[in-house]
Order: C-alpha cells, then structure tokens, then sequence
C-alpha cells in the first residue's frame, strides 16, 4: 500500500530524474516538500524495498525503477499535459490540404521527433482491406509507361515500367481491359492467386506469356498495397542522451535502427489502445535500456496504424503521451 506521501515522493523522484538523469536524495526533495529529510528518507526506502525505486551505487539517492515508471504512468502522472506543449504546429500541419495522406503521415512522424526530441515510428495503413477499383497503364514517353491501380478506397499505386520494344499498344489495351474485367471488387490479398491460380481465361494466359515483364509489375505493384508503410525519424535524438554515451551501446541501438527490427516491437502489438513498454518488457537486447510508447489509429473502413515513441526509460511521459495522443486523433481524421 503506497501512502499519499509516498506517491507525492515517487512523483517528484521520476520528474526530477526526469530533467537531471542524477540520482535523486532526499536533501533535495525536501527542498520541494513541506517534510525534513529524515522523513523523507523513510519514505524512499520503503518505495525502495517495494520495488519502485532503485538505490545507484555511485549515490546515496535513488532512481526510478521500471516497476516506478509504470506507476508514475498509470497512477501519479495525471490526464493534464505539461503546459508547455504547443499543439499548435501539429494543428498547422493537418490544415494543410494539399498533401497526400503519405506525405502527411511522414511529416507527422518527422514533426513528433522534433517536438519530443525522441526517436518516432509510424506503421501506416495498408490497403490490405481495399478492393480493385480500376487499373490504367499510361505511356510516359519512350518504352516507359506508369502502371496505376486505384482501390474503393482510394488508395493509389504506382509502378514505373520500361515496356519491351516494339511491343503493340492495341495488346497492352487489351491485358488492361480484361485485368479490369477479373479483377473488379477483388479483394487485394487475393489478387495475387487470383492471377496466378484462378485465371482460365485462354486469351489472358496467352497475353501472360508474351508480356510477363507488364504483370510482374502489375504484382510488384499490389505486392506493396499489402506492406504497412513504414516511417521513422529522428534516430539520432538518442545519441544525445546519458544513458547512450557508451560507444557499444549506441552502435548497437543503432543496428537496431538500420534493420528496422524496431518493428518488431509494434507491428503486432494489440492495437486497441495506449501501450507502454518499459525497459526489460521490450525483450530485445538493444532495446533494454528504452521505453517504446505506443498509440493506435483508425481511419476510414477500418484501415489501423500505429504511431511510437522510442526514447530512454528517463523519457519525459508527461509531454510524450498527450503528443501521441493528439496526433492519433489527427490521423484518425485523415
């Protein structure tokens, strides 16, 4: 059972080392609290033997546990963000009307990284749930063309295409008119057998082995509607935090990034809320010093993402979770 003087001791310990990353003493929260330092000291060590505070060898004062962030988070911290935050910037951004949803999802990421200081992550939504609509193949000029598929939901693809030469306009016409026919309404993650299995049409299987450079495009091209694309910014916010200065350490982190391997914190996580992942709960050797935080969104037919925040577990929660937060809330209106 934590008192009421324990938790307002627990609080101020998490948001002191928060600002310093030094071991907090009771001499120095005394100066915050209306309570002596022995009392005070009382008090830590009895956080201290429940787990929620750690005792550095180097220093008589004490540092947060992962047991202590959670409980700062789910209990202490509070539904007020820090008065600092200027939401402004990210209300400026989705004013802007003449960006791709894409676009703005990067530059969303590209935003909370500098607002955070933080590395940030986004899964977007993938179009795995979007239906064929329509398919085109525009020449570009010489042999090179654009293959376009466009989805029920709107979702565009591109693919460029160099077309073989003296290949004949009327044929390509064709492979597109009948792809149009068989495959409208046909669910993405399906278009691949669709082609590849479901086609007894003799006329398509003819045109298929004359110009199997234009449909290996065509799958190339559905191939990436079925990948979440992936964002991430800011990677080398961590170098400049203390608990990186080790070279080995940030070389490894670092590795970490490059593998984009951080998607295998996010990308199966239960996406129907906030998650918080503290240190040793995120079970990879690289990440073990970090919190990853993370918030879901949905858009339009149910389309879902997932935008993160990886920084130390001395991450500043109180600034970073209503800025995740609000962004979902932006991104959900996409």
């Amino acid at each position: 059972m934590v008192t009421e003087r324990q938790k307002l001791v627990l609080k101020l310990i998490v948001e002191i080392f928060v600002k310093t990353a030094e071991p907090v003493g009771s001499r120095n929260l005394s100066k915050h609290l209306d309570y002596s330092p022995a009392t005070i000291r009382n008090d830590m060590a009895d956080l201290e033997e429940a787990g929620f505070l750690e005792k550095t060898h180097s220093s008589s004062g004490r540092v947060p546990s992962e047991k202590g962030y959670h409980y700062y988070v789910e209990t202490l911290m509070g539904e007020e963000p820090e008065t600092e935050i200027d939401m402004t910037l990210i209300d400026d951004l989705f004013e802007q009307k003449n960006m791709a949803r894409d676009e703005t999802i990067e530059r969303a990421i590209h935003l909370l990284s500098q607002l955070t200081n933080y590395t940030s992550i986004a899964l977007g939504p993938s179009a795995s749930n979007s239906r064929v609509k329509k398919i085109e193949l525009i020449p570009l000029y010489g042999d090179l063309s654009v293959l376009l598929i466009v989805t029920n939901l709107g979702h565009v693809e591109s693919k460029n295409i160099t077309l073989p030469q003296g290949t004949d306009t009327d044929e390509l016409a064709s492979i597109i008119r009948i792809l149009n026919d068989i495959l409208y309404d046909v669910p993405i993650v399906q278009v691949s057998n669709k082609l590849q299995y479901d086609i007894n049409h003799k006329k398509i299987q003819e045109l298929l082995v004359y110009n199997k450079q234009i449909i290996d495009a065509f799958l190339d091209a559905f191939t990436r509607f079925t990948q979440s694309k992936f964002y991430l910014s800011g990677q080398s916010n961590m170098l400049y935090q203390p608990e990186f200065k080790d070279l080995d350490r940030v070389r490894e982190l670092m590795n970490f990034f490059e593998k984009n391997d951080i998607l295998k914190l996010i990308e199966h996580e239960d996406r129907n809320g906030l998650t918080v992942r503290i240190g040793e709960e995120n079970e990879i050797k690289a990440m073990k010093d970090c919190s990853v935080i993370m918030v879901p969104y949905e858009i339009d037919a149910g389309e879902k993402g997932t935008i993160a925040v990886v920084g130390p577990t001395r991450m500043e929660y109180r600034k970073v979770i209503p800025l995740l937060q609000y962004l979902a809330k932006h991104l959900s209106k996409l």
